[in-house]
């Protein structure tokens, strides 16, 4: 691996501190029409229980529909309806053919660095999605991802399973906590949050506005955490790939192919020289929507 970059690290104030400051760059939430529609839901179920108290049932089917549909929601990663969810590139990054490489749960010190040389030799950059628990056991590697020209994201601090059950103060001492580690150790201030396999409920969206954190999932996954067939994952990801796309990849607890090798590292070369000759470039999010890092 490449000789470690230096880059400058400063300290922050405490994390209430952190989250107040950020919170005067984002503009007031605004509630999706599902959420809009639900507060209603339950407000019309109270007040015909209460007109028509023989009724109740009918009351408390409706409801219970209702948190069906939120709970759909939030299990289906690419939702919109809970908030905003960036899909896909925006249109003017589409027009210069860019597409996006994100990786999640890294750093690891086994695989990303060679994940690292892998998108040196091809020239691209990614975004890496880091668990900040990791990137505080690992904080040199940490700080190479940037060094390297790539981008460091938010993925919350311990990438728990019951990260979608959490409710605005667990979303907010998870997510700010995160925030303030990757903060203090790139010295660039994360822009972008992914939820640990996209799940999420509606009480997140409120949460990222705050924070000034834009949602991010994907248009093509390969499920190499879980497919250890290279090719396989090769396929899903590059099946009609087309500029504008954003593409899920593992640089931790990637699965591992019958030999031992961790999948991403069979499927990354081949990738990138799949979209080569069609003309496309992978650029890091924050390029691709025209912002710089905030230090």
């Amino acid at each position: 691996m490449r000789r470690m970059g230096k880059c400058r690290a400063y300290r922050s104030n405490p994390m209430d501190a952190e989250l107040s400051a950020t919170a005067g760059a984002s503009t007031a939430w605004r509630p999706p029409l599902l959420i809009k529609a639900s507060v209603a839901c339950h407000v019309g179920a109270v007040v015909a229980a209460a007109a028509l108290p023989m009724e109740w049932r009918w009351a408390a089917g409706a409801v219970a529909l209702n948190h069906l549909v939120l709970a759909a929601s939030g299990l289906w990663p690419r939702s919109t309806w809970l908030g905003q969810n960036m899909l896909r590139l925006p249109a003017a990054a589409a027009a210069r053919h860019e597409i996006a490489i994100t990786f999640d749960d890294g750093p690891d010190p086994e695989v990303t660095p060679a994940v690292l040389d892998i998108l040196d030799a091809h020239g691209a950059r990614a975004t890496f999605f880091c668990i900040a628990e990791q990137a505080r056991r690992h904080p040199a590697l940490c700080r190479e991802i940037v060094h390297r020209g790539h981008s460091v994201q938010n993925h919350t601090y311990r990438h728990s399973h019951r990260f979608s059950l959490l409710g605005p103060r667990g979303f907010s001492k998870e997510i700010g906590r995160a925030q303030q580690t990757l903060t203090e150790i790139t010295g660039q201030r994360p822009g972008f949050f992914r939820a640990p396999a996209g799940m999420r409920n509606p009480l997140l969206a409120p949460v990222l506005q705050r924070l000034d954190l834009k949602l991010v999932s994907w248009t093509r996954r390969g499920y190499d955490t879980v497919q250890r067939r290279p090719a396989r994952v090769l396929e899903r990801l590059t099946g009609a790939l087309a500029a504008g796309d954003i593409l899920l990849l593992h640089d931790g607890h990637s699965a591992r192919t019958a030999s031992g090798r961790p999948v991403v590292l069979e499927v990354l070369p081949a990738l990138l020289r799949r979209y080569e000759p069609l003309g496309l470039r992978a650029v890091t999010l924050p390029h691709a929507v025209g912002i710089e890092p905030a230090a």
